[in-house]
């Protein structure tokens, strides 16, 4: 993560909740600060490991840590969901669309892929159903993210015994496309006249004219 991403995080959350705020105990001794608590929370999300592993690395005890952990999810909700946690608004749907039109793919909402998560920890009665082609546990993440990295379609949590399709029949996105609910954008594309927004995906994903994976004449 880079140090500007961090202190932007830091410095949206800590005025959030006093839990963050660097505080001193009765014997006027400061104690832990807001950047501990937070990079404590962030390695636990981000490699998995428990409380008590990196309690030397940050000066920090294991209760400390899952209580961190906890209070960092929920101010992160409570924070961020209004920007990342929901559908593109008709204000950031002309964002994207003009980005991809000076980038070159006109009328290109985003990207689109699947990835897989190993579980290390999976219950041994429920290995059969989450192991794919990978051969070990996996856990499925699809997401769609554009050219900032704004991220603001996952869907996460699918065994990872599941292909693609599997997976598109279970996303939000493609059941709206399917309803004819997706936003309306008219373009045309090697004489095809299309009325929705595309996104671009690798050569796994289906022939759907809502998912471009190669243009034969750009």
């Amino acid at each position: 993560m880079k140090r500007s991403l961090f202190l932007h995080i830091q410095s949206k959350v800590e005025p959030h909740d006093s839990y963050c705020v660097q505080k001193r105990n009765s014997a006027n001794k400061l104690g832990l600060s807001s950047l501990q608590k937070i990079t404590v929370a962030l390695r636990m999300l981000a490699y998995g490991v428990s409380g008590d592993l990196i309690d030397e690395y940050v000066r920090i005890g294991e209760n400390t840590a899952l209580e961190s952990l906890k209070k960092f999810v929920t101010m992160a909700i409570d924070v961020f969901f209004k920007e990342y946690l929901r559908k593109p608004n008709n204000e950031d749907i002309a964002r994207l669309l003009a980005h991809g039109k000076r980038r070159g793919f006109p009328s290109m909402l985003g990207s689109i892929d699947s990835m897989y998560w190993k579980w290390k920890n999976c219950p041994s009665a429920w290995k059969g159903q989450y192991c794919g082609h990978i051969r070990e546990p996996t856990i499925i993440l699809e997401a769609i993210a554009s050219y900032d990295l704004w991220i603001w379609h996952a869907l996460f949590g699918l065994p990872g015994s599941n292909n693609n399709i599997h997976v598109l029949e279970r996303s939000h996105v493609c059941n709206e496309l399917a309803e004819g609910r997706a936003p309306a954008v008219r373009y045309s594309i090697n004489g095809h006249d299309y009325t929705m927004g595309y996104y671009l995906a690798d050569g796994i994903y289906p022939k759907w004219a809502t998912f471009v994976k190669t243009i034969p004449a750009p």
